[in-house]
């Protein structure tokens, strides 16, 4: 779905460049097509509590001080919610890795393998529609 025409009229640096909270403009905008994708919390109920293995980027949330990760936004493409606003809210897993992890580059991506949940979780940096226990974090290898 491309951008409506109305996000052209934006000027940059202006208060409605702002975008702090997706789910909120798409309750102002109910009626825009747009505003909702961005915003969905549309679940696939048959993947709660089922073991998956999905790629993605790593967004990390809480590490200790030698930089150990565990818990993290898995994303599906580099720079979400770092670089670039984030996705919608259904294309973000928020993951809990007890073992914790290192990465050496933010860039690269992994595969994850874990128990799948539907149900929303807040961070400062996004809205994710799914939660996820990692069981295993491997590097990303194409087949």
């Amino acid at each position: 779905m491309n951008p409506p025409d109305y996000l052209d009229e934006i000027e940059d640096g202006s208060s409605e460049d702002v975008l702090d909270d997706k789910l909120k403009m798409a309750q102002e905008k109910s009626d825009d097509a747009y505003q909702k994708a961005l915003s969905s919390t549309t679940v696939i109920a048959e993947f709660n509590q089922r073991k998956i293995r999905l790629p993605g980027f790593i967004v990390p949330l809480d590490f200790d001080d030698e930089q150990i990760i565990t818990k993290f936004l898995l994303v599906p493409f580099f720079g979400a919610c770092i670089h670039l606003p984030p996705p919608p809210p259904n294309q973000i897993i928020f993951a809990t890795y007890e073992p914790g992890l290192t990465l050496d580059d933010l860039s690269d991506a992994f595969f994850v393998e874990g128990t799948i949940f539907t149900e929303i979780k807040e961070s400062d940096l996004a809205t994710s529609a799914y939660s996820m226990t990692i069981d295993r974090v491997l590097p990303y290898e194409e087949d």
